[in-house]
């Protein structure tokens, strides 16, 4: 039975907090909230636990829905090839419900990666709850939008989730209702942006005019 942990959405308990990263050390698989919907998260090298999300999203190994949830900007780029005009638009956009796809470095496990273009999704999520426990962490951690197989929309209600993945995850970390909107996905390793998925993130705070 998923462990049901309530936490203040402003003004995290650190103790709840230090609970959480220790599950995640110890391999489990928790739902958290972002600034957008609610994801899956876990360890970046546990392969065992990378398995396990897939399983619960019901994907298959050529599916890639992965990114890398990050504190902040230096951390970031420890595991993506940032040059000087992919930093500017990085700045504007985070933190924020923008995900940004940049070349992977070698620090990124070639199976969480994309299989043939060698790229990693990125995120530096601006809500107090995901900065706590990316910052008790001390690293990325690799997440998935909370999205049950065979449908299309996000999660975004813990109490829903708890109950629908009662025995496929180990903890809810329930910070309330997150939006139910996903995060705007810009791919920035070809070269010019492109706009791969509207989502909250508005890109013209990037100085940008994308079209879907």
């Amino acid at each position: 039975m998923a462990l049901h942990i309530y936490i203040h959405p402003q003004d995290p308990q650190p103790r709840l907090i230090r609970q959480a990263v220790q599950m995640l050390r110890d391999g489990d698989v928790l739902a958290i909230p972002t600034d957008t919907s609610y994801a899956l998260v876990c360890q970046l090298d546990d392969k065992n636990a990378v398995d396990h999300m897939r399983k619960i999203r019901g994907l298959d190994a050529k599916q890639h829905p992965f990114s890398l949830l990050c504190a902040d900007l230096s951390q970031l780029a420890s595991y993506a090839k940032v040059d000087n005009r992919q930093y500017r638009l990085l700045k504007l956009g985070t933190p924020g419900p923008f995900t940004f796809i940049l070349e992977a470095t070698k620090d990124v496990p070639r199976r969480v990666s994309h299989p043939q273009r060698r790229t990693i999704g990125l995120r530096v999520p601006g809500m107090r709850v995901t900065q706590a426990l990316l910052d008790e962490m001390g690293e990325p951690l690799l997440a998935t939008t909370m999205i049950p197989p065979g449908e299309t929309d996000a999660l975004n209600d813990a109490q829903e989730i708890a109950e629908q993945f009662a025995h496929q995850i180990q903890a809810v970390l329930d910070a309330g209702a997150c939006p139910s909107e996903p995060s705007t996905v810009i791919d920035l390793s070809q070269g010019d942006p492109v706009l791969v998925r509207r989502g909250l993130g508005d890109p013209a705070q990037l100085g940008l005019q994308l079209d879907d």
